[in-house]
């Protein structure tokens, strides 16, 4: 059995745990609070050598870390990772994204905001945040403007790398009313037979 530490609040630990709720793969949640460095104890850093979170244990003395790579790992042989090639490179796209161009925004400022309450020294870089998860939330926005999904008809490990943090996203202060289609498939996932919600 599985064993995933992390923090359900955390979007890149939610992207697993909402995957093995999908999956419906038996498993052990240990949470982890980053706040009073737990990721930082020389027996989590065995574990995790960049003192992150999630982290797949295996059970074996093997560990794999970085959400999207958990989330990959888990999703082979299913139908939320393709096997067409082509198809498959659309998932690494999206993630790739979801890791360059919408977490480095939109879940910094959510971080900011809800996990260090918006202190006076970290005001400007959150506000200078925001005009870059607007621009991901765009370009997303005119993908699903022509797609039920990011990668066609049905929902991919890419919708929950990219769905974490989106849903979300106004605790990092990103209004989503101006995103009709993005709230459109918000209400899809949290449709999805067998969802877990964050503040379940």
């Amino acid at each position: 059995m599985y064993k995933v530490y992390g923090d359900i609040q955390s979007g890149n630990c939610y992207k697993i745990k909402l995957l093995l709720s999908w999956l419906e793969l038996e498993h052990e949640w240990i949470a982890v609070n980053i706040l009073e460095g737990e990721t930082h104890t020389e027996q989590f850093k065995k574990m995790n050598p960049n003192t992150r979170i999630p982290v797949l244990d295996f059970g074996n003395g093997e560990f794999l870390w970085e959400s999207n790579a958990i989330l990959n790992y888990l999703a082979e042989g299913t139908r939320y990772l393709p096997d067409d090639r082509y198809d498959r490179a659309l998932v690494l796209q999206w993630q790739f994204f979801e890791q360059y161009s919408h977490e480095p925004y939109i879940a910094t400022a959510r971080y900011i905001n809800k996990y260090l309450g918006l202190p006076k020294e970290r005001a400007a870089e959150y506000h200078g945040k925001q005009e870059g998860g607007h621009r991901a939330l765009a370009i997303m926005e005119q993908q699903l403007a022509k797609t039920a999904f990011l990668t066609g008809a049905a929902p991919t490990i890419a919708d929950i790398s990219l769905y974490a943090y989106t849903h979300v996203a106004d605790e990092g202060g990103f209004d989503l009313q101006g995103y009709p289609a993005i709230q459109k498939w918000i209400a899809a996932i949290a449709a999805t037979e067998n969802y877990f919600a964050m503040d379940a």
